[in-house]
């Protein structure tokens, strides 16, 4: 039995520092002065690429005064090195052989004192027999953390059947450590860790000790920075997260906190943390909640410039102002100029209640144009909602009036008195494991409304509308270690399986009224486009007239099904997937089945840091063609 890592704090993988990337004009440079070569014989071309990166022979390699009885005492140590490298990746019996072989003669090409020649039998794998975590102070004995307790021992367990590798020994003390902090005890430490390898049997079994602590309970709210803004607003959003005074401490509703603070614009930077410091004195005192924000100016001008695959070029304003006198509201006004879409907008809203509910108003002019219709509009609202991280809800009244006119068709064309007024209710509800990236869960959105028509005799009517989007990862993902292309795990692409993930869209609308009602177009429904049905133009998909033109209907239905699969370079993920997709909609004003357009294509997927970037190019099969479609960042 053989000890390996035994430490007091979680041990950090410790590896040599990659070679430095050059360019290719002083790679010549370099070669022209190495004093020697090497040649690595491995079985694998990853363990070949990772032992030519890290050995310690590398470092010599362009010494100018190394002379052949220094290198002959450099081959001496260096299969200990190697052994040393071999054994972070589980490899603890591996033969290794280093040779040198002679310079070419005179006048060739290979370095002065020839090449070294690194051959390696890695031997079996190690893998990893029992992974054990020990706990002690509170967490051992507390009801309430039962829960957690659990959480860190199902945690440590599925390390138990991976490969031993120095990464995923680190990984899994990291991960148990960071489950212990985020709730309840974020003095938690890791007392004791250890490692031991069973050469024989190729074993490895992991012991670590953690010991949480006192539990921390939080206090008040302490804003350090605002002068401008109601502070009451932070400390509302504090308590909504679940922080109020005398709750357990939990990173999860602090960053949740700090979240709802940066959405509500008035401050363009937010820090929160709870002060233990405060408590060093007595530990079983609530620790206050300390908010360090930077205010965002009271007025600001946005002007964009941008474009997409459905709309072309757009030119954008926008201007907002935070706290509108003698009123107290929020208010972001906008004009967006674009080629078939022209856009002016106010939006009003006021501060957040004590129940986080918060009033809406908000009224836009707005003109589509799609082929040879026209369809100028008016909506105005007010209403409440009540956002949260995984539900939102909302109910408002809503004023539609419409007008369109289509220049090949009267009959597609309305005389411009299609108003409406409804009362409406939403509900969203989220359940993703990480945004904006995420790998599984699902999204549920629901709107329904009823409201009567304004023109003439006046007809009632009823709306709803349906959103789904879920994700099921494939296989099974990795426990700990590093996966991406910087070798260090990220939140974007860690525990994520080589073969991606199944997504699944749905949307479904319907109209309910008189066929007779003369429904505003607003309130009906056209489809098509980047996040539709891809294939087919920005609304391009609504209910076909006898002169081929397409107005909007009363039923919507579109469906899309996805498989994401990460894109791995060298052995490692990077940061791009590939994507194939199959898309279908349709738009009828019958309740009996209709023909659906389908799309079909294939894509990439870039995750940025402002979230994902997709580029699909589709197949619309009804016009038989190609068409480019280009998206950034994810919301539902």
């Amino acid at each position: 039995m053989v000890v390996v890592a035994q430490s007091p704090e979680p041990a950090a993988l410790s590896a040599p520092a990659p070679s430095p990337v050059v360019s290719p004009e002083a790679e010549g440079d370099a070669a022209a002065s190495e004093r020697f070569g090497i040649r690595v014989e491995a079985p694998s071309p990853a363990l070949q690429a990772f032992l030519l990166r890290h050995m310690e022979l590398q470092r010599f390699r362009t010494l100018s005064d190394l002379d052949a009885s220094e290198l002959d005492r450099l081959l001496v140590a260096a299969p200990e090195n190697l052994r040393d490298l071999l054994g972070t990746q589980g490899y603890f019996s591996p033969e290794i052989s280093v040779t040198r072989e002679p310079a070419a003669p005179a006048g060739g090409a290979s370095p002065s004192l020839g090449e070294v020649v690194v051959r390696v039998t890695p031997g079996p794998t190690t893998r990893v027999a029992a992974a054990t975590a020990y706990l002690s102070g509170d967490i051992a004995r507390a009801e309430a953390a039962t829960g957690q307790r659990e959480t860190l021992r199902q945690r440590s367990q599925r390390a138990v059947g991976q490969d031993f590798t120095q990464a995923g020994w680190s990984g899994l003390k990291s991960d148990l450590l960071r489950e212990l902090t985020a709730e309840r005890y974020p003095r938690g430490r890791i007392v004791n860790s250890l490692s031991d390898i069973d050469n024989r049997a190729n074993q490895a079994f992991w012991h670590i000790e953690l010991d949480s602590g006192a539990p921390v309970k939080v206090g008040e709210v302490r804003l350090n920075g605002a002068e401008r803004y109601d502070p009451v607003t932070v400390q509302r959003l504090v308590r909504l997260a679940g922080l109020g005074p005398g709750t357990d401490y939990s990173l999860t509703r602090l960053q949740d906190a700090q979240q709802r603070i940066v959405d509500t614009g008035y401050y363009s930077s937010v820090f929160a943390y709870v002060d233990l410091d405060a408590t060093d004195n007595d530990p079983a005192a609530p620790a206050p909640v300390v908010v360090q924000v930077k205010e965002a100016p009271l007025q600001s001008i946005v002007l964009g410039v941008g474009g997409s695959t459905n709309n072309g070029p757009r030119l954008s304003a926008e201007h907002k102002h935070l706290r509108l006198p003698g009123l107290g509201w929020q208010a972001l006004s906008k004009l967006q100029l674009e080629r078939n879409d022209q856009l002016l907008s106010s939006d009003w809203t006021a501060p957040i209640e004590d129940k986080g509910w918060q009033w809406l108003a908000g009224g836009r002019l707005a003109r589509q144009i799609d082929d040879d219709t026209t369809v100028s509009s008016l909506r105005l609202s007010l209403g409440k909602s009540q956002p949260t991280a995984r539900l939102d809800r909302r109910y408002y009244v809503q004023y539609d009036r419409a007008r369109t006119v289509n220049t090949a068709s009267a009959q597609a064309s309305s005389d411009g008195n299609e108003a409406a007024v409804s009362v409406n209710y939403g509900w969203t509800w989220r359940r993703f494991d990480t945004l904006p990236y995420p790998n599984s869960g699902y999204g549920l959105g629901l709107t329904l409304g009823v409201g009567t028509t304004l023109d003439g005799a006046r007809k009632p009517f009823f709306t709803s509308q349906a959103r789904w989007l879920a994700y099921w990862p494939l296989g099974s993902a990795p426990v700990t270690g590093a996966d991406n292309a910087d070798n260090q795990p990220s939140d974007i692409t860690a525990a994520r399986s080589r073969l991606g993930r199944l997504a699944l869209r749905l949307q479904g609308g319907a109209v309910l009224a008189q066929q007779s009602a003369p429904i505003p177009d607003t309130q009906l429904f056209l489809t098509g486009g980047d996040n539709t049905v891809r294939g087919y133009g920005l609304r391009d998909i609504g209910v076909e007239q006898a002169d081929g033109s397409v107005t909007a209907g009363r039923y919507l239905a579109v469906a899309s099904f996805e498989w994401q699969r990460p894109i791995w370079r060298g052995g490692v993920r990077t940061v791009w997937e590939s994507v194939v997709f199959v898309d279908a909609g349709t738009v009828t004003n019958r309740t009996t089945p209709s023909k659906a357009r389908v799309g079909v294509g294939a894509g990439v997927r870039y995750n940025s840091p402002v979230g994902p970037l997709q580029l699909d190019l589709a197949y619309g099969v009804t016009p038989k063609r190609l068409r480019l479609h280009l998206n950034v960042g994810f919301s539902f």
